[in-house]
């Protein structure tokens, strides 16, 4: 889909998904490192716990697909190199702080001078400009300063982010997406430009709208392990079931009171509620809790007899029963859950990747999508530090052995 183009990666390790979307969609992507590696590649876990560079599991996550070689780009040398290889390259993808690389003449402006068409997407925290700009970052500030943070956690301490960083991932995504619609644009134009991806815009999605309450006047959720809190109504969105756990809606209105009523009904025939209870109006049942028509104890005592009958049931039960009666439950998965999953071992999601300075092979998680012309081939491991350095720089850029050799010595690749 995208063999005919080439990206350089000087990404950090905010910014290395991006390349892998791109690398993954089949474009040749460069992964532009410091001599010894990235830092990124001192992350752990590590494989069979052993830290070395090229054993890092979280390099592996985001860097399938692409090719490694060295570079100092704080030299002159070095920059000479990058101009040299930006030349012949259609997008460039970094994630420095603002200013980093326009400090060390290698901004957009720079790059551009050597390669107008080129498209320069820069991932930074809170973009390029802006009273946050130069401000330091975390994934847990990253996510508070966008909102998903105010929903995670419990009501009566700190809110937690989710144990894997989640903010850039998110910003990654975009940077994928705007480095396309800007070779979208420049196929009309002949232009390249930058894209400016701020990860706190990123992450906003993913208030599920709940970022908008403030403006529309309307009730703000709060955070409630397993689900939120809107006013003083509680709203679990996270069940305990027999063997685990469930996600089940329990809402009301024109679009959700339809599926409480088929709920209510299904209780009612596995006798865990009362008809009084099933005939109660779903759809208006919001209203009616808000007008006071119907006391918020009632709600409360409604929420123990759901959370009470869905402990007795195993996650495979309450979904077979959910498939069959058109309700909204959903089982949680669990690592083991995902790995055994038939719907994606139907659909081939697991893909094998050898590693042969291992001499190993490990299945790695499959494609985002599938397309049916040009189907997402993993056609390379991870690099190792610098693997494509001759390919590149000889056979490319024309450097000779004893020039690589000098390059070498003096640190610059």
């Amino acid at each position: 889909m995208l063999s005919r183009y080439r990206v350089l990666d000087l990404t950090t390790e905010r910014g290395l998904l991006c390349g892998q979307i791109l690398a993954d969609l089949g474009a040749d992507v460069i992964k532009i490192e410091p001599p010894g590696g990235s830092p990124a590649r001192q992350l752990a876990p590590f494989f069979e716990d052993r830290p070395d560079r090229d054993r890092s599991i979280y390099w592996w996550s985001y860097n399938r697909n692409k090719r490694s070689i060295t570079l100092d780009i704080e030299t002159d040398d070095g920059r000479a190199l990058l101009y040299r290889l930006a030349a012949r390259a259609q997008f460039l993808i970094e994630s420095y702080d603002p200013g980093y690389l326009s400090d060390r003449e290698l901004g957009y402006e720079d790059v551009a001078t050597h390669n107008r068409e080129i498209i320069y997407v820069s991932i930074t925290p809170f973009g390029q400009a802006g009273p946050k700009a130069s401000y330091a970052d975390s994934d847990l500030v990253i996510l508070a300063a966008g909102g998903p943070l105010l929903l995670c956690g419990d009501e009566d301490r700190a809110p937690i982010r989710v144990s894997i960083a989640q903010a850039y991932l998110h910003a990654c995504g975009d940077a994928a997406v705007g480095a396309l619609v800007a070779n979208h644009e420049r196929q009309r134009s002949g232009m390249g430009q930058q894209v400016d991806v701020s990860a706190q815009q990123s992450v906003t999605p993913a208030t599920q709208a709940n970022n908008l309450a403030f403006r529309l006047d309307a009730d703000e959720a709060r955070r409630m392990a397993g689900g939120v809190r809107v006013g003083s109504m509680r709203v679990p969105l996270v069940w305990r079931a027999k063997d685990g756990y469930v996600t089940l809606l329990f809402l009301f209105g024109r679009q959700l009171g339809v599926f409480t009523k088929r709920l209510m009904t299904y209780l009612y025939e596995q006798e865990a509620c009362d008809a009084a209870t099933r005939d109660k109006d779903w759809i208006e049942y919001g209203s009616l809790l808000a007008g006071g028509q119907e006391p918020m104890q009632e709600y409360t005592r409604i929420v123990a007899i759901i959370a009470d009958f869905v402990s007795t049931r195993t996650k495979a039960d309450l979904f077979a029963d959910a498939l069959e009666r058109g309700l909204l439950i959903a089982p949680i998965a669990t690592v083991s859950d995902v790995l055994s999953s038939p719907q994606l071992k139907a659909r081939h999601y697991w893909q094998a990747l050898e590693h042969p300075e291992l001499a190993r092979t490990f299945s790695y998680p499959g494609p985002f999508a599938k397309f049916s012309e040009v189907p997402i081939v993993y056609h390379r491991r991870p690099p190792l530090v610098g693997e494509h350095n001759r390919e590149i720089y000889c056979e490319e850029l024309g450097l000779s052995e004893s020039e690589i050799q000098d390059l070498t010595r003096r640190g610059i690749i």
